[in-house]
């Protein structure tokens, strides 16, 4: 048998199905996480530019004092080297008054795009590109000189977005690799657990592995005590599989073992009877010797049949609504000829209609046997009647006779198979075999009494269709 893990065909094994659908939306998870992370952590590095550039544009903007109508740019060269004195955080300055006329900075920056700057003292942050960098900008306008006659200043402070960038690489190497390891973690986890789900499937493959030929040992049922519901009813459903296949290996079994040792006899007869044929020179003897040699084959002929029905009333049997009052009748008329050749008279009594759920042909098997048995049994000049009646919620089929009967005993082991109440030629201890077998495959049974004076009655009980 197949390892759970390793099942052969196009599609995954169990596991590998498993192990897919359980780590494939976490790692789905994972890389939207990490992008979320990322846009999150870009978001605060760039408020913490913000900040950063709000409170560095105001400072520059208090360095610079109007004094009468002129400017006062108290910028010391120690405060120019704090805001550069990071290389790799670019931070450029420019003080323009009127606006846009450079005064003081280490670079020009470009006017904030399409937007109108009004002087209110809250500074105007936007992205621009310098030198082919991109760049966050902070925007300060102020107003000094005679009321009159007012003049802008305006204040601009650079910073590069890398600063915000590395920030934000930090932050997710910081956040997803701990969530890479905790991932690791849970996979190796999820790993243990399928395996140690999938322990009972190896557990019954081994059981099943074990087991070598159609013999009854290797047909015996899985045991899985210690194994989930699950596990349980597969074993179930294996169970009945090999309950249904053992059953089968019993029929066949048994069917061979009857056919070998009811035909052994006649074939051994009709041998006999076809050597002796074969030396008469008399054409009496030969005929009287041939007419044994048919009368043998004839015999055979209807033992092998009678198996034959015998093991398909043993098969799978599917059931459908009928009418038995109807197929009583069909059957009925079909034996007319042969009872009136045999000097009996076989009628019929009954509903008109009587719907059950069975299968036609063994239920005409089963009519078969029993008319066939009454005819055989009952003697020349006798009665026969079949009847179909309701009973509660069952059909009553009845074959009755007035033929000499059985005595108790014998109705003991009316239903066995080869067994036979008398000696005349034609059975073979079958037909009512068939006929209980029929019986008990649509939920009914099978029955005989006796009649006084005399007469026997057998009987086939079977459900009604619901």
């Amino acid at each position: 048998m197949t390892s759970p893990d390793a099942l052969p065909g196009h599609g995954l094994s169990l596991k590998r199905q498993l192990l897919l659908w359980l780590l494939l939306p976490q790692l789905l998870l994972w890389l939207v996480g990490g992008a979320l992370t990322y846009r999150i952590a870009l978001s605060y590095a760039e408020k913490g530019i913000d900040q950063s550039l709000t409170q560095s544009v105001r400072s520059l903007a208090r360095q610079v004092k109007p004094v009468g109508s002129g400017l006062l740019i108290d910028f010391p060269r120690a405060a120019q080297d704090i805001i550069e004195e990071d290389p790799t955080d670019r931070v450029s300055y420019m003080v323009s008054s009127p606006p846009g006329s450079f005064l003081l900075g280490n670079g020009k920056l470009p006017e904030p795009p399409g937007v109108d700057i009004d002087v209110t003292g809250e500074p105007l942050i936007y992205n621009t590109t310098v030198d082919g960098k991109p760049m966050r900008v902070a925007l300060l306008d102020v107003s000094y000189g005679d009321p009159l006659a007012l003049q802008r200043l305006r204040v601009q402070v650079a910073k590069s977005l890398a600063v915000q960038q590395r920030i934000a690489q930090e932050l997710i190497a910081d956040v997803l690799l701990p969530l890479l390891l905790l991932g690791l973690t849970l996979g190796v986890l999820v790993y243990g657990g399928i395996s140690r789900g999938l322990s009972p499937l190896r557990r019954l493959q081994s059981q099943l592995g074990g087991r070598q030929g159609p013999s009854v040992s290797a047909l015996a049922p899985i045991e899985m005590t210690q194994a989930p519901q699950e596990v349980h009813a597969l074993a179930g459903a294996v169970n009945e599989l090999l309950s249904a296949v053992r059953r089968s290996l019993s029929q066949e079994k048994r069917f061979l073992n009857d056919a070998a040792h009811q035909l052994r006899t006649p074939l051994a007869g009709l041998i006999s009877q076809t050597e002796l044929a074969l030396q008469e020179t008399d054409p009496k003897a030969l005929k009287d010797r041939l007419t044994k040699v048919l009368s043998g084959a004839q015999r055979s002929a209807h033992l092998v049949h009678q198996l034959l029905s015998l093991a398909r009333t043993e098969a799978d049997v599917r059931l459908q609504t009928l009418d038995v009052a109807a197929l009583a009748r069909e059957v009925a008329r079909e034996w007319t000829p042969r009872a009136l050749a045999a000097g009996v008279d076989l009628g019929f009594e009954g509903e008109d209609s009587l719907p059950i759920d069975g299968e036609k042909l063994l239920l005409r098997e089963a009519l078969n046997n029993l008319i066939d048995n009454a005819l055989l049994y009952a003697g020349q000049g006798s009665l026969v009647t079949l009847r179909v009646r309701r009973e509660a919620d069952h059909a009553l089929i009845e074959v009755e006779d007035n033929g000499p009967g059985l005595s108790p005993d014998d109705l003991k082991h009316l239903f066995e198979r080869f067994w036979r109440a008398s000696e005349l030629p034609g059975g073979c201890g079958l037909g009512l075999a068939i006929v209980n077998e029929i019986a008990h495959r649509h939920g009914g049974s099978a029955s005989a009494k006796t009649l006084e004076p005399q007469g026997l009655t057998i009987s086939l009980r079977l459900p009604l269709a619901v």
